[in-house]
């Protein structure tokens, strides 16, 4: 099974974890970024292949490709046990049902910067690892095991008996997410882009913190409040709490 993603900065990355097929690079191109990209492509020994617009345009399937298209090796999603094996103090970040394509994409890369183990989401109703969340993720969807589960809140319990301390964000509760012991085994519980964490979602979570909002707007994209969330976590466990 293969899958493309699109864009100069999405290849590069691509190219740079493996696993490319072929590129589809525009013939009119002959520019500086152009041609590294030949230069990356016949380094790794992938195929290059100099198309026109109008092919790309299929290829990338309505996402804009900027002249650059890579086609490579679908990768098969990590389970729960796979994602976890052998780590000492795991990071999970959960996402109850976000929606929207660029904002699952920009929790990948944020989880891949702030070094998580693994981000689980649910079956329904919830965006799937599309071409353009892949475009967003700008390669990370291929280094963060991604793991689509069919009952969350029983995940959220196997988590539990692993060890994992589950901390959910919701607008509005009191205690701050700095408050939280994040050095520990845990799990970041984040809802969707309208109505936050589920109730039942919410329920299952060990701790609700919250994020200090000091102005006039009462939350924070889902995606931006994920990489605050992320990069506190790995502030704590590389640093201490200070």
């Amino acid at each position: 099974m293969s899958t493309t993603v699109a864009g100069w900065h999405a290849v590069e990355a691509r190219l740079a974890a493996g696993g490319v097929l072929s590129i589809h690079l525009d013939a009119g191109r002959q520019d500086r970024r152009a041609q590294r990209v030949r230069d990356l492509a016949r380094h790794a020994q992938v195929e290059l292949v100099e198309c026109s617009g109008a092919e790309l345009d299929v290829l990338a399937d309505g996402v804009r490709h900027q002249g650059v298209v890579a086609v490579f090796a679908a990768p098969v999603a990590a389970s729960v046990d796979e994602a976890l094996a052998g780590v000492g103090c795991p990071l999970v970040l959960i996402l109850d049902g976000v929606e929207d394509p660029r904002n699952l994409g920009a929790c990948l890369r944020s989880a891949d910067g702030a070094g998580a183990h693994c981000v689980i989401v649910p079956r329904r109703r919830a965006a799937g690892l599309t071409e353009v969340a892949r475009k967003t993720a700008a390669g990370a969807a291929d280094s963060v095991p991604l793991i689509t589960v069919s009952n969350l809140v029983r995940c959220m319990d196997d988590l539990k008996q692993r060890g994992l301390w589950l901390i959910g964000l919701a607008d509005t509760h009191g205690a701050s997410l700095y408050q939280a012991d994040l050095r520990r085994p845990a799990a970041l519980v984040l809802g969707n882009e309208g109505q936050g964490l589920r109730r039942l979602t919410a329920e299952h979570c060990d701790e609700l913190v919250s994020l200090p909002m000091r102005g006039a707007v009462s939350s924070l994209n889902v995606s931006v409040a994920t990489g605050i969330a992320l990069y506190e976590a790995g502030r704590q466990r590389t640093m201490g709490v200070e």
